[in-house]
């Protein structure tokens, strides 16, 4: 099962916890070193398949256009 991009960002959160409070051996510490990089690539692979979704709405001459977000942006 896939976790939600929410749990993944909390999982990434409690092992940037874990580093920093130095307590672990140093094969500990790459070992979820390498683990929080493969969550923060999955987490980046959500983020942007959700930015292609996003569309805005733009209201021109009373009319509504629906543009992808990367265009509207530039």
């Amino acid at each position: 099962m896939n976790k939600s991009f929410e749990e993944q960002m909390q999982q990434l959160e409690n092992i940037v916890e874990e580093l920093e409070k130095g307590e672990l051996s140093l094969e500990d510490s790459v070992l979820k070193f390498e683990e929080g990089i493969k969550i923060a690539k999955q987490c980046n692979k959500i983020l942007e398949e959700t930015e292609k979704k996003i569309t805005i709405l733009i209201n021109k001459n009373g009319e509504i256009k629906e543009e992808d977000f990367n265009e509207a942006e530039q």
